[in-house]
């Protein structure tokens, strides 16, 4: 089973990640309210992907992801974004992120773009 950080700052939106995952038979979840939070969790739980939004407060999506890359090379990271941050996200997809979806987004694209970065 698959084991996934989810990282946001609105918890009504890992809420929601959550419930997305859930109906592609996703359950073990770790959540982080922001970077910082998230690169200790990373290091703690070690999970199969982490699903990162990229405006937050204390650590932001680009730092948590260049330092989660940093400790573990081989993590597996999709960037979560607003409409209007493509800069961030070429940024992010630089550095190392495998994908990215736009918020808000359907289940179905989350599923699918989760289903293909743990290779089901």
């Amino acid at each position: 089973m698959s084991k996934i950080l989810i990282v946001d700052d609105a918890a009504f939106m890992r809420m929601m990640i959550k419930d997305s995952l859930k109906k592609g038979g996703y359950t073990d979840f770790i959540e982080a309210e922001n970077g910082e939070v998230a690169l200790a969790e990373y290091k703690e739980n070690r999970p199969d992907l982490v699903l990162l939004d990229i405006t937050m407060p204390v650590m932001d999506g680009i730092q948590a992801l260049q330092a989660i890359k940093g400790y573990e090379p081989q993590s597996k990271v999709i960037m979560c974004s607003a409409m209007g941050q493509e800069g961030m996200v070429v940024e992010a997809i630089k550095s190392g992120a495998l994908d990215f979806i736009v918020k808000p987004f359907k289940a179905d694209r989350l599923i699918q773009t989760v289903n293909s970065a743990l290779g089901k």
